[in-house]
């Protein structure tokens, strides 16, 4: 009978542990190379992972995620160093710790401090001004998404059914009183870019992200985001 409930408790306990840690996980890391320096966002069941040198964009990756136990399991929806991955399964070891985790290079990420805001997850442009009329963009193969989580954003503009990368950007962002704010740490297309502080105005009506305001290139934009599911 002792061992019938020691048995129990431990399948509890081994439980536990897997579901503490595939919510532990969820938040932005941070890692460094050298002078390279790589972020890695999950949320929502999505994750992406950047690498960067000073102004340079070198690499990115990501896609769907599972964490089962120490496993991380990643369907690569992109990966421009590699596009012959995209659509294939990459499984990574991980060491959890109290403070980030180990990966299975050995190399060390460090999770940065938790702060909530109301557009953390994994979003999808569904809606674009064009003249006085917003078009709407129907889902298809091809996608921009965005991942924001913990005043870490990211966009990728992909298309998975043909191995499609088409450019990527992001840093650090604050949504606080209507206005969504950006700091730009890596941009693919234009390193001129980098270091640019950008501000919109921002609301979430009926579930959607509008997002107004002036471009990067000084152009004026008003976008409606939806959740990714």
């Amino acid at each position: 009978m002792k061992s019938i409930y020691l048995s129990l408790l431990f399948s509890c306990l081994v439980g536990l542990g897997f579901a503490q840690n595939a919510a532990s996980i969820a938040g932005a890391y941070t890692s460094e190379k050298g002078d390279e320096k790589m972020i890695w966002l999950f949320v929502d069941d999505y994750c992406s992972q950047i690498t960067f040198k000073d102004k340079q964009y070198i690499s990115t990756f990501g896609g769907p995620f599972t964490l089962t136990g120490n496993t991380l399991q990643i369907r690569t929806e992109y990966q421009d160093a590699q596009p012959e991955n995209v659509g294939q399964q990459q499984t990574i070891t991980l060491k959890l710790q109290a403070n980030g985790f180990q990966d299975g290079a050995g190399k060390k990420w460090k999770k940065q401090t938790s702060a909530a805001q109301a557009l953390d997850g994994l979003w999808r442009i569904t809606g674009r001004q064009q003249g006085d009329k917003m078009a709407t963009m129907p889902k298809s193969d091809r996608k921009t998404i965005k991942i924001l989580v913990d005043g870490y954003f990211q966009w990728v503009a992909i298309n998975p059914a043909v191995k499609g990368f088409y450019g990527t950007g992001g840093g650090k962002y604050v949504f606080k009183d209507a206005k969504y704010a950006e700091h730009i740490l890596f941009f693919s297309r234009d390193d001129n870019r980098v270091g640019a502080h950008l501000s919109f105005d921002g609301s979430l009506q009926n579930g959607e992200w509008h997002h107004r305001g002036q471009s990067s290139k000084n152009e004026p934009i008003h976008e409606i985001w939806s959740r990714e599911k």
